[in-house]
């Protein structure tokens, strides 16, 4: 019995270790966040400019869907509550994961410039300091008019709402937001061996927020299949909308495919994770 014990003791201690390594990285994001947050309303007057800028170039998006309602009733067969359900996740998800990690993006420019190399000799995970430089509340704009009209969508929508549906809401917002995230780290770290990533990066996340905005039924099933069994964009929304509006599944896949968003946000996590420690192996800094 003590020799379990002790063999047990080991992988105890690296779990333990590895939740140490979270645990800090997440506070050393959230100390850095609050430096830009606290530089950035000492001028208030243009925080709030900023953010309602924002708050109207991204109600655009939805007033395109809007107007094209005023020619049909449906697209796709969907109607416009439905539309605007996944228009509300998707966008709510993309926006949410640009306001923690949005800030990758400049991880290329700090390779190039060999500015990376000092975040490195910091006592602080890179990764966290990377995400959080020059974070900014203005990017809330995006996910607060992305809840509204998630709001609105489903006080119009005809659903009968049981208890899984309910469930499964939050459950979609918060997966599609890991899954996003995922992205925005793996696509930026690509920078470490393909310099000009960053719009291959985009399309998968700015691009794939707009094509998660239509129903799938009005792409081909090969587009559709690309985003559960490749990129795994359909865990976003369209998958568990499926279940949400009681739509069936234009590819047949069986039913557990529409609950899996979490098997699929914490698979990206691994990706991710992977390709940031795959990434950062292969940095042979700006030799200065």
């Amino acid at each position: 019995m003590a020799e379990l014990l002790l063999a047990e003791r080991p992988g105890r201690g690296a779990v333990r270790a590895g939740w140490a390594r979270a645990c800090w990285a997440v506070r050393a994001w959230w100390l850095m966040a609050g430096m830009w947050t606290r530089s950035s309303m000492s001028y208030r007057t243009s925080f709030v400019l900023m953010l309602l800028a924002n708050l109207a170039t991204t109600s655009l998006d939805f007033l395109v869907v809007v107007l094209m309602f005023r020619h049909t009733h449906t697209l796709g067969g969907w109607t416009l509550p439905e539309l605007g359900f996944l228009y509300g996740t998707s966008a709510f998800a993309l926006g949410t994961a640009n306001l923690f990690v949005g800030s990758v993006d400049a991880l290329g420019n700090r390779i190039r410039t060999g500015t990376l190399d000092t975040m490195l000799v910091r006592p602080a995970p890179a990764l966290a300091q990377v995400c959080a430089e020059r974070f900014s509340l203005r990017r809330l704009g995006r996910p607060l008019q992305a809840a509204a009209v998630l709001g609105w969508s489903l006080t119009a929508l005809p659903v009968h709402w049981t208890a899984d549906r309910i469930l499964l809401v939050p459950v979609l917002l918060l997966c599609g937001s890991v899954i996003f995230a995922s992205i925005f780290v793996a696509g930026a770290t690509l920078q470490f061996w393909w310099g000009d990533a960053g719009e291959l990066q985009h399309s998968l996340t700015y691009g794939g927020a707009t094509l998660l905005q239509y129903p799938p039924t009005v792409f081909a099933k090969e587009l559709v299949a690309g985003t559960v069994f490749g990129v795994p964009l359909a865990f976003v929304n369209w998958l568990p909308a499926l279940h949400v509006l009681g739509r069936p599944d234009p590819l047949g896949l069986p039913t557990a495919f529409q609950y899996a968003s979490p098997v699929a946000a914490a698979l990206c996590v691994l990706a991710a994770a992977l390709t940031w420690r795959a990434g950062l192996r292969a940095y042979q800094g700006a030799g200065s």
